[in-house]
């Protein structure tokens, strides 16, 4: 039977676990019980993974003596704007929330980054959980506080720093994963090899598509040590004033790709980081920061997993449009 690992993110009395391992939906209301004011939680969600884990979420909630009331998003991107956000913020409050109540946002990072958006605005903060249900919001943005919408100025330019309770991070439910959305997520777990770990990305070269393909022991590695990294580096910067700006690796580029794209499905968010990575390490190339080999290194992985690392009918001009409102602080 495969064990439930505990990581520790080190930020005082604000500190919090993230559990990685199967079956966390099912258990997740006896790990939610002790940390709750109020025995009443909302959970959010979009409406194709309500369909896949919904019921198994809200039948843990009753078996630990917990009420609860489900608020369903359209799935998509294009659901982090202020309209979404509106009627989801009304939805809650009719609801009746108090501020001993508890969201849990139970989806992708879309799902999850609009639900600690409410938690920190909704009363003036709501206690939150994530159950991230995608690769990508499993080893990054479910975990270390960043919440927000978009705008058509710009992605996440409304937000604020607010973290959850406790991440439940159920990698048995990676296997409904269509492909390309597990690809997404996978260039995430390469851009922690790139920036910090060059013998993880070594291992990545080498095993990367037993991650891929959902080999148990290589998963949880992969997932483990993605935490491992971004907990580590978001305890010692939360408000990304120092090395935490090296998560955002590829986001520079990236976002300026997605805003190309008017932030819908025809390009992934993690598809636009793997994009962001490639630009990134191209242009620094041509700095003389890194060597070429390192650079073609990195394009080589994300090309042979199956990722984009060409533009394509993206052109430079609109990318560097796009670059004046990205909330990025490096590429």
């Amino acid at each position: 039977m495969e064990t439930i690992e505990r990581l520790h993110v080190d930020l005082g009395d604000r500190g919090y676990d993230i559990l990685v391992g199967p079956q966390l939906i099912e258990r997740s209301g006896r790990e939610m019980l002790p940390l709750m004011r109020r025995r009443h939680a909302v959970v959010v969600s979009d409406e194709i993974v309500a369909g896949h884990y919904l019921a198994s979420l809200r039948d843990s909630l009753s078996e630990a003596g917990i009420i609860h009331h489900s608020v369903l998003l359209p799935p998509g991107e294009e659901t982090k704007d202020l309209a979404h956000f509106g009627k989801l913020a009304e939805d809650i409050l009719t609801i009746g929330v108090e501020r001993g109540s508890m969201l849990v946002a139970l989806g992708g990072g879309v799902v999850g980054d609009v639900t600690g958006f409410a938690a920190a605005t909704l009363l003036r903060g709501i206690d939150f959980v994530q159950i991230p249900t995608t690769l990508l919001a499993q080893v990054d943005s479910s975990v270390g506080g960043k919440t927000g919408i978009n705008t058509r100025t710009g992605k996440n330019l409304i937000g604020a720093f607010y973290q959850p309770r406790l991440v439940l991070a159920d990698t048995s439910v990676l296997g409904s994963l269509p492909r390309r959305e597990l690809l997404a997520g996978y260039a995430e777990i390469v851009k922690y090899g790139l920036i910090r770990d060059a013998e993880f990305f070594a291992w990545l070269e080498a095993d990367g598509h037993q991650v891929c393909s959902l080999a148990p022991e290589p998963l949880r590695r992969a997932v483990m040590t993605s935490c491992a990294m971004k907990a580590e580096i978001v305890a010692g910067d939360e408000r990304e004033e120092g090395d935490r700006a090296l998560l955002n690796f590829g986001h520079t580029f990236g976002h300026a790709l997605e805003a190309e794209t008017g932030f819908s499905s025809r390009l992934l968010h993690g598809e636009a980081v793997a994009l962001g990575m490639v630009l990134a390490t191209d242009f620094a190339t041509k700095l003389g920061l890194i060597a070429p080999e390192d650079a073609l290194r990195a394009r080589r992985h994300l090309e042979a997993c199956g990722l984009p690392t060409r533009l394509a009918e993206i052109g430079l001009t609109g990318i560097l449009s796009s670059q004046n409102v990205s909330n990025r602080t490096t590429s």
